[in-house]
């Protein structure tokens, strides 16, 4: 079983011109740090999509929530009206859970009903590229063909989506480190911080419950 993150950066036309180089070289600073934690294939296409394959499906949940922490912290200058949704919602993004017929990182293909699920449910969401008007009820999903699967971890989906959009900037720096698996120590060290103020954002942005959220996926997802 696989786990495939297809995702799409929100109002992306609202980041400044003169920054959008550098917000792509962090996004791809980003996957290179994930496949080297967790073994992760990582790449975009399309200008604004993307897509990440685990090969431990369990991680599914963790990678997804990464990416969007991580868009989120970042101070992207942006402009317009839309420029709201890109710092409240960061990415959107599907966690397709299946099986995959090819996965080649050297070829970079990748084939098989995980990624077919991601890319599908992704298509169906209403585009944000120049949309003045944008209408975003999620940010994230979860796909899979099981039923069981689907009903167990749909709440679970749906909490942490409404928790990471509301997370402040700060919130979702700390809790990239978190889910990171470092410690708050090493987190007030990284952004040379109180440790006291890394714990005031993990407690503000309810790190306990997120964390037993995703633990529980990972633990149950692929016994279910």
């Amino acid at each position: 079983m696989y786990s495939v993150i297809n995702g799409d950066i929100i109002a992306s036309t609202a980041i400044v011109e003169t920054e959008k180089a550098n917000f792509r070289r962090q996004l791809e600073k980003l996957f290179i740090d994930l496949e080297k934690k967790f073994d992760s294939y990582s790449r975009v296409y399309k200008g604004d999509y993307f897509e990440c394959v685990s090969e431990k499906s369990e991680k599914g949940l963790r990678i997804a929530l990464l990416i969007k922490c991580f868009i989120k912290s970042l101070n992207v200058p942006v402009k317009g009206k839309r420029g709201k949704y890109f710092k409240e919602y960061g990415a959107r993004l599907v966690i397709g859970h299946g099986t995959l017929n090819e996965m080649s990182k050297v070829d970079g293909v990748v084939d098989g009903e995980a990624i077919y699920l991601a890319g599908r449910k992704l298509s169906s969401e209403e585009p944000t590229y120049n949309k003045e008007k944008i209408i975003i009820k999620n940010s994230l999903f979860f796909e899979s063909y099981d039923e069981e699967k689907q009903e167990q971890m749909q709440p679970i989906i749906e909490l942490l989506d409404f928790i990471t959009s509301k997370a402040t900037a700060k919130q979702c720096e700390v809790l990239y480190f978190k889910l990171m698996g470092w410690d708050e120590k090493q987190i007030a060290e990284q952004l040379q911080v109180q440790q006291s103020t890394v714990n005031r954002h993990s407690t503000s942005v309810g790190w306990n419950a997120i964390e037993t959220a995703v633990n529980y996926f990972e633990a149950k997802i692929n016994k279910l």
